[in-house]
């Protein structure tokens, strides 16, 4: 029975009233039940808690939209539930100002402002705070020197037995209060990697070497400001031998880290050096020994030797950074030219860690330590714990010589030297509320120094008006739900915007889901009330207007229009669409299919240069033109049957120049002085073509025609005709008396050439004929000296009678 009475009030409200249109937004688009639910979508939503906000056909997820929405549909600004966040500093203690020569007292010294804040979150709301740092004076420093005392690193022994008080001078200059402390490591104590015959565990060196028995891990001097103590007990301790390359290297930097109070580390800078000419081993390489069980990360030294080696597998290198970083220790790994690449990597990996390049007997140590000491501390990085769920850090860094930087680079600043002050900003964002809604505290931190920053979260999971609902209101169905922040929460078992229906029968927890077209954000399409998911249609003052359909989304009276009537007064509209009379087509019904007005005077339809569309010649060629495509003004010919007129109307001349008045009667001419005036095809939008014909006189005319829709000829043509210029006499003339005596020149070279050529022949002739002659003269004594030589009985009676 109530549930029947409040179906007729329902429907009785919608018949009258009409609901308000506004534009969907983010936060009506969530669906948003509760005050809490709406908050948690934007930070641009607000609640509205006013009781009567509601109009007739809103489901309660309305009450939720932007805060400009809200006032705009006149929700009081004092209902509007709109919680903010905020950043409240607890702790903010000015970082340390050195003063003259007094040293402040360890506890007493400050890098980092504030140290504890509270921040108020609310989804998708960034809360953003300054972090100041400042690198403080005389800070001090705690290094302990891991060393590698297998065989290969037997001169570096000697170098390193006087580092103690050699590294103290110089770490002297950079603090006041400094520490040292020593360590050795060789290798597990099981087979493979050492030899396990009683005589190589006495004595792992070959030959005459004398070598102390192979062991893990040694703390042979806690942090001490006594260089010389350093030195002596350094000075006593002897190389040992193992059988494979690797060193267990890991599991003496894991113990050096984890064995806070047994090697002494304060809570000051602590520098790790770890020295060696090897690689390393690393989680799983225990297998080879049948060490199976995961280094749990603990501390085993028992009289300064660590006794778990050969039961926990070495560490892996992730394992390394979590606790070197828990325990905020930076690492220098000084190693051999040869191991550079394999450290350096291993480098990338570890925060805060830098590696050197170590001499072959590490005489060059303490200048590596200096310089990767300096190289670590000019550096600030900051980071930040594991954060809940849903919840974001940026950083920006104002670092020295106003470098900003953003993104990864927005958490460090480099070139920091003992008293610069950088900042950074700090933006925290949560997405969501956590599924238990409790604080949470994150804390950011700068690796390599022991102070951080605390920041306690507080999430805004609900609103303020949450707090004083009304449990079992009458205003909700009877007492069927908690009349909170102007809305019903509903009980158990009961939904709707008063908590009015059943579970059972509407089978689904968002009620208004039945009312809504394919998963959209309208209810009912806007035009009409969900009731126990139902959409009752709303009815409009004009009685012929009818919303229908399952959610209202049909309608007769907002279909397109023509003319200004509705399907162009030759349909009916349905559902938004046009139903069109007989020989009437279109969205709008606008679109007659006679085709009589398309008819040209030949009897075919747009002259068979388009088709008729709506009673409209649409031409299948743009050139064509007209009511019935008649018109071609840039077809071929066109300038030519139009020339005469031009001609006659423009210059007075041609053919038609007696008869110009009475036949170019239908021409609109306009004279232009230059040729680029001449208006283009692209300029209007009727077609126009472009004209160069020749006169009687030989010369040219330019002119453009186009055909305008009532037959007129727009013309437009060059003032004047481009006329052939005349010959000149004078160089003609001067062109060819030069060319008569040029070629005169060129026919008496020629002759001269020829004479030349037959004076050399005769005179070659000439010469001939005169040897010719000399021998002829010769012939007569040469035959005679012959026959002389050849009958000697003559010769001498030739001498006698001579």
């Amino acid at each position: 029975m109530n549930l029947q009475l409040v179906f007729i009030a329902a429907l009785s409200a919608v018949l009258c009233v009409s609901r308000a249109q506004h534009d969907v937004s983010i936060c009506t688009a969530a669906n948003a039940q509760s005050c809490g639910e709406c908050i948690q979508v934007s930070e641009t939503c607000g609640w509205c808690s006013d009781e009567k906000f509601l109009q007739v056909g809103e489901s309660k997820s309305a009450r939720c939209d932007d805060l400009k929405s809200l006032k705009e549909r006149k929700c009081d600004e004092v209902k509007i539930e709109n919680p903010r966040g905020e950043v409240t500093i607890l702790k903010n203690k000015p970082v340390t100002v050195r003063v003259g020569n007094v040293k402040p007292k360890l506890n007493e010294i400050t890098q980092i402002q504030p140290q504890k804040l509270s921040l108020k979150l609310r989804s998708g709301e960034p809360q953003t705070f300054k972090l100041k740092f400042k690198r403080a004076e005389d800070y001090p420093i705690d290094l302990y020197y891991l060393m590698d005392l297998s065989f290969s690193m037997k001169d570096d022994l000697e170098n390193v037995k006087n580092l103690g008080t050699d590294l103290m001078k110089e770490m002297k200059k950079i603090t006041s209060d400094f520490r040292i402390g020593f360590g050795s490591f060789v290798e597990k104590t099981v087979m493979p990697y050492i030899s396990t015959t009683p005589a190589k565990l006495l004595n792992p060196c070959s030959g005459n070497q004398n070598c102390t028995s192979p062991f893990s891990y040694k703390n042979v001097l806690n942090l001490t400001d006594d260089g010389d103590k350093f030195n002596n007990l350094v000075s006593q301790q002897q190389i040992s031998g193992n059988l494979d390359s690797p060193e267990g290297g890991f599991d003496a930097i894991m113990q050096v880290a984890v064995c806070e109070e047994q090697i002494g580390w304060r809570n000051v800078t602590r520098l790790l050096v770890f020295s060696t000419d090897a690689g390393f081993h690393f989680a799983g390489d225990g297998k080879l020994g049948g060490i199976v069980l995961p280094n749990d990360g603990k501390c085993h030294l028992e009289n300064n030797f660590y006794t778990m080696s050969h039961y926990y597998d070495y560490p892996s290198i992730a394992h390394l950074v979590q606790k070197l970083g828990d325990h905020n220790i930076q690492t220098i790994f000084a190693v051999t030219e040869e191991f550079q690449p394999v450290y350096k990597e291993l480098k990338n990996l570890i925060p805060k860690s830098a590696v050197g390049t170590l001499s072959s007997n590490s005489s060059n140590v303490i200048k590596l330590i200096i310089d990767a000491y300096n190289s670590l501390s000019s550096e600030v990085i900051l980071e930040n714990t594991k954060l809940p769920e849903g919840v974001f850090l940026s950083y920006k860094s104002f670092c020295k010589n106003n470098v900003v930087g953003t993104g990864d680079n927005g958490r460090k600043c480099s070139n920091i030297s003992i008293g610069d002050e950088v900042e950074f900003e700090i933006s925290v964002t949560s997405q969501k509320c956590p599924s238990n809604g409790k604080p949470e505290t994150i804390n950011i931190k700068l690796p390599g120094f022991s102070e951080f920053v605390e920041v306690v979260l507080n999430f805004i999971c609900d609103c303020d008006c949450a707090a004083t609902g009304v449990p079992n209101s009458p205003e909700c169905n009877k007492g069927s739900g908690t009349l909170e922040c102007g809305a019903c929460k509903c009980n158990e078992g009961q939904i709707g915007q008063f908590c009015e229906c059943s579970q059972d029968e509407v089978q689904t927890n968002d009620m208004d889901a039945n009312c809504r077209k394919d998963n959209g954000t309208d209810i009912c399409s806007n035009n009409g009330e969900c009731v126990c998911g139902t959409c009752i249609c709303k009815k409009r003052e004009n009685p012929a207007e009818v919303y229908s359909g399952k959610y209202c989304d049909c309608d007769n009276f907002n279909c397109d229009r023509s003319n200004n009537k509705l399907c162009g007064g030759h349909g009916r509209c349905e559902c938004r669409k046009c139903i069109c009379d007989a020989n009437y087509t279109g969205n709008a019904c606008e679109c007659s299919m006679d085709s009589s007005t398309c008819l040209a005077k030949n009897g075919q339809e747009c002259n068979g240069r388009g088709k008729c569309e709506c009673g409209v010649c649409k031409c299948s060629d743009s050139k064509f033109q007209g009511p019935t495509c008649e018109l071609c003004p840039t077809c071929p010919g066109v300038c030519t049957e139009h020339k005469d007129c031009v001609q006659c109307l423009a210059f007075k001349t041609g053919e038609k120049k007696d008869t110009c008045q009475q036949e170019c009667t239908k021409y609109k001419l306009e004279k232009v002085t230059e040729r680029e005036r001449l208006p283009q095809p692209t300029d209007e939008p009727i077609p126009r073509a472009i004209c160069k014909e020749r006169d009687e006189n030989d010369c040219w005319f330019y002119f453009t025609l186009a055909v305008q829709e009532d037959d007129t000829k727009q013309v437009h043509v060059l003032e004047k005709p481009e006329c052939p210029a005349g010959p000149d006499i004078i160089p003609i003339v001067a062109g060819v008396v030069a060319g008569i005596v040029m070629i005169g020149l060129a026919l008496l070279l020629i002759w001269k050439l020829l004479m030349i050529i037959h004076d050399r022949r005769e005179f070659a002739k000439f010469e001939k004929e005169k040897m010719n002659a000399i021998w002829d003269t010769l012939m007569p004594g040469i035959s005679r000296c012959k026959q002389n030589l050849e009958n000697p009985t003559a010769r001498n009676l030739d001498e006698s009678s001579d």
